[in-house]
């Protein structure tokens, strides 16, 4: 916007670099240029103000695909002014004497001119595709067309404008259609979500059935090993065993042997004491058998005393002893027969 400084009966205009000054006076053009800075008068004096610099014009505009289908679309177009002087022309760019502010809207009708071809060049591609093509490739489509058209019409041309560059942001279709269209690619990640997470959970279930499966085989041979230790135990038991019956049996073989060894002697010493006891009693038979009969009887009396029992008195008669005797002395005799 001009700088203007108000003094009585003139006035000074200022702008910056990057801003086209057309000064005129009963038509005729007493200065033009950027960045000028003069005084005028304000009764005879019309000025035009009209920027240099690159503009940037947002579009937004609705339209229907083939398929009937409406879409936004959302683009932005940058423009500057290379002819200012043809734009003067053109356009009212007329500013106040005063304020400095533009008597007209010359931008807008720039951009209303602007918005109206690229939205034009917008529905001559949108009305030769679908909805699933304009989503697809809508945007490349859409800006090739929108900076063809600007670029080669002659009106902007004419103006004194040049396109500098054409973005096309978004291209979008209604609320419940894009919906409607993101709900397969939806379905289709939450299908990859859940193969993701069914493939997760097979993976979790064989490495848990290969930790039961070397829990099963440490088992196993914990097992095996067991089996082989009650084996050796009982092999050792056996051993064991058999090494203490070994030892009984030698035990028994030598306390048999030995009872033997004793019965043996014993048998000896009492056979040799019975043939002792038995040469004794021989001996004592000869000696009776050439003893008298007053000596057997002494003798018989002796024994007799020796085995009767213990008694207060005793009286002998001889109708007691006679008989005695007489049974005495025939069983010695028949003793002594015997014998040779």
């Amino acid at each position: 916007m001009a700088n203007i400084t108000l003094r009585p009966l003139v006035r000074h205009l200022q702008v910056s670099s990057n801003t086209y000054i057309r000064q005129t006076r009963s038509g005729k053009v007493i200065k033009a240029g950027a960045g000028q800075s003069f005084w005028f008068r304000p009764r005879t004096s019309s000025i035009s103000e009209l920027p240099l610099d690159e503009r940037e014009l947002p579009l937004i505009f609705r339209d229907r695909t083939i398929d009937y289908q409406e879409v936004a679309v959302q683009a932005s177009v940058t423009y500057r002014f290379v002819d200012p002087e043809t734009a003067v022309n053109r356009i009212d760019f007329t500013i106040d004497n005063t304020n400095g502010l533009w008597t007209s809207t010359p931008l807008e009708q720039v951009g209303g001119l602007l918005t109206e071809l690229a939205q034009q060049h917008a529905v001559s591609v949108l009305a030769n595709m679908k909805l699933t093509d304009v989503m697809a490739n809508g945007i490349t489509r859409l800006r090739d067309s929108i900076t063809t058209g600007l670029r080669g019409d002659d009106r902007i041309e004419q103006t004194g404008i040049e396109i500098v560059d054409v973005r096309v942001v978004a291209v979008r279709p209604g609320p419940e259609m894009e919906k409607a269209l993101q709900t397969p690619i939806r379905e289709q990640l939450q299908q990859k979500a859940d193969k993701a997470t069914f493939e997760r959970r097979a993976l979790a279930v064989e490495q848990e059935r290969g930790i039961s499966e070397n829990e099963l085989q440490n088992r196993i041979e914990l097992a095996k090993q067991e089996e082989q230790l009650v084996i050796q135990q009982g092999a050792n038991e056996q051993k064991r065993i058999a090494d203490e019956v070994n030892a009984t049996k030698i035990k028994v073989a030598g306390d048999a042997q030995n009872v033997e060894v004793r019965g043996k002697a014993k048998a000896q010493a009492m056979r040799e004491v019975g043939a002792a006891e038995a040469e004794t009693e021989r001996s004592k038979v000869e000696a009776y058998t050439d003893a008298g009969d007053a000596v057997l009887l002494a003798l018989a009396v002796k024994d007799l005393a020796g085995n009767l029992p213990n008694v207060g008195t005793l009286v002998v008669s001889p109708e007691m002893i006679t008989p005695l005797l007489a049974k005495l002395v025939s069983a010695e005799k028949q003793s002594g027969e015997g014998k040779n």
